[in-house]
């Protein structure tokens, strides 16, 4: 799936315009680069009632059960739940962005922790927490009501390292990966990656589209395991 594309697919499933996510995907397989941000899609055409969306939603879970990355066997029974063909989670809906829990929870561990509103499903990284008591919005005592918050501890980059490994094993040309996997050693990995990386523009899209799926399906795990999952997002018209 070209760059494109696939921001034109994720203003879609932001938007919940899931005729325009068909209209993208076309008769053809499902982008395995993009099974995260099309299963969204999807979740809001089957919560939506789009007779279209079942069979490509079976199409998806088939996917995500093959992969089993991170999220997404928790995205496929979330599927399989609204097909009928699948026991439904025991999780409560929280619309949150999953790019922007990803942001805090795989974020500079310099810039703190953060949390998520259970009222709205609104991600406050540690920043906007500081701004809201220094204005005086907010008390700090506030913050630790558990019925308001939901805690995100951030995690570093452990993972993302993880995904620079993995996706170097993906690359057909040994002369490239022998020089990404030289870049990733030692300090300043993700650094020098970028910049080995920047020469080759078809590869550096593929690596923002395989970052941008790891991290939205362990951003879904995470909430999954603290109880929680996306909503199918409503559709609001033109």
């Amino acid at each position: 799936m070209e760059s494109a594309e696939r921001s034109a697919l994720r203003a879609a499933v932001y938007r919940g315009d899931v005729r325009t996510v068909l209209g993208l995907l076309g008769a053809g397989p499902i982008p395995g680069e993009a099974l995260q941000l099309v299963g969204d899609g999807l979740v809001a055409g089957l919560g939506q009632q789009v007779r279209e969306a079942a069979g490509r939603a079976g199409d998806c879970v088939a996917l995500l059960r093959v992969r089993g990355w991170p999220g997404d066997g928790v995205l496929a029974e979330q599927l399989q739940a609204l097909l009928g063909s699948g026991p439904v989670p025991l999780l409560r809906p929280l619309p949150v962005d999953l790019d922007e829990l990803a942001g805090v929870l795989e974020g500079d561990p310099l810039q703190g922790d953060g949390r998520v509103d259970l009222a709205s499903g609104q991600v406050w990284p540690w920043p906007a927490i500081e701004y809201a008591r220094e204005v005086g919005e907010e008390d700090e005592d506030a913050s630790d009501d558990p019925d308001r918050w939901l805690w995100v501890r951030c995690e570093g980059s452990r993972d993302g390292y993880r995904d620079m490994k993995d996706f170097i094993d993906t690359i057909g040309d040994a002369a490239r990966a022998d020089r990404l996997g030289i870049a990733i050693e030692g300090r300043g990995a993700f650094g020098r990656f970028k910049d080995v990386l920047s020469r080759w523009p078809e590869e550096r899209d593929r690596w923002h589209a395989f970052s941008e799926e790891r991290q939205r399906g362990r951003a879904r795990a995470w909430l999954a395991d603290a109880g929680y999952s996306l909503p199918p997002r409503p559709w609001p018209g033109p």
